[in-house]
């Protein structure tokens, strides 16, 4: 038996730790995901990453399907990427909905869109790897688009399509969602409501940007680096999840001026856009 899921990395507008309520939009970096299964009297799955990441999400993932159908397989879950991990680019969520899918595929079983979502959230809070579920980010990464979602709920709350290419802006080091100091960023609940306020509006570019100075600043990072995108005429940039990534939108403005500037700053530079079409069930 096999299969294979494919799903998308997304950039924060809103990040939802503060508040429980976030946004997302899907980029188009992806993580495919391969399961391969047989009939087993025990569980016993493997994993095969190209990337040096815990596989504990991606086998718990799996599991969840092979226990919701009440089946007992052994097999290998193979991942390959192109979403810099450890980044706050959505590496987690778009490895976990890849899964889920390409586990479905392999027994042969479907599942609404929502509920593929929900059992992604139930993996990564089940293995540590997300402090609210982050259904926002999983939301964007299987959906597409812009997704604005109550996390503690599990509820979307909107929907929408963007037209922007975008920057993303990765420096060397790397920061795990689990290492983050949650009391540091509960203190900003005021003012990232205000963000998600004008997110519902349909501000995205200022939401993601006054997200972004506002977490930055709790997190320790320097704005310099949202600077140079608003200098370049980018539309609005922000830290993505709890960093270190950030990324720029751009509908006009100077992309290449952009890039060597992050560049001469050391970081990897990835040109990519909003992704408005979702994963194929």
């Amino acid at each position: 038996m096999k299969g294979k899921g494919r799903a998308y990395g997304a950039g924060t507008i809103v990040n939802a730790i503060a508040t429980w309520k976030g946004a997302a939009f899907a980029i188009g970096l992806t993580t495919t995901v391969e399961v391969t299964l047989k009939h087993s009297d025990e569980m016993h799955l493997e994993a095969r990453m190209d990337t040096p990441t815990d596989p504990s999400l991606m086998l718990r993932c799996a599991e969840l399907v092979l226990e919701r159908f009440g089946m007992r397989c052994e097999g290998v879950v193979t991942s390959k990427s192109d979403i810099p991990i450890a980044s706050g680019l959505k590496s987690s969520s778009a490895v976990a909905n890849a899964t889920v899918m390409a586990t479905l595929r392999a027994i042969g079983e479907c599942l609404p869109p929502e509920e593929v979502v929900r059992m992604g959230v139930r993996a990564a809070l089940d293995t540590g790897v997300s402090i609210t579920g982050a259904y926002d980010d999983a939301c964007a990464s299987f959906l597409g688009g812009v997704v604005l979602t109550d996390n503690r709920h599990m509820r979307i709350e909107m929907r929408d399509t963007l037209d922007a290419e975008v920057m993303v802006y990765v420096p060397s080091r790397r920061q795990l969602t689990s290492e983050v100091d949650v009391g540091a960023c509960t203190l900003l609940a005021p003012f990232v409501h205000e963000a998600y306020a004008m997110a519902r509006e349909g501000r995205y570019a200022e939401a993601m940007t006054i997200n972004g100075l506002l977490y930055g600043a709790a997190l320790g990072y320097e704005s310099d680096v949202v600077m140079d995108a608003l200098r370049c005429g980018a539309v609005g940039c922000g830290l993505s999840g709890t960093g270190p990534a950030y990324t720029a939108l751009f509908v006009d403005g100077d992309m290449d001026a952009l890039e060597e500037r992050w560049k001469e700053r050391g970081a990897t530079v990835i040109k990519t856009r909003v992704v408005n079409e979702g994963v194929e069930v």
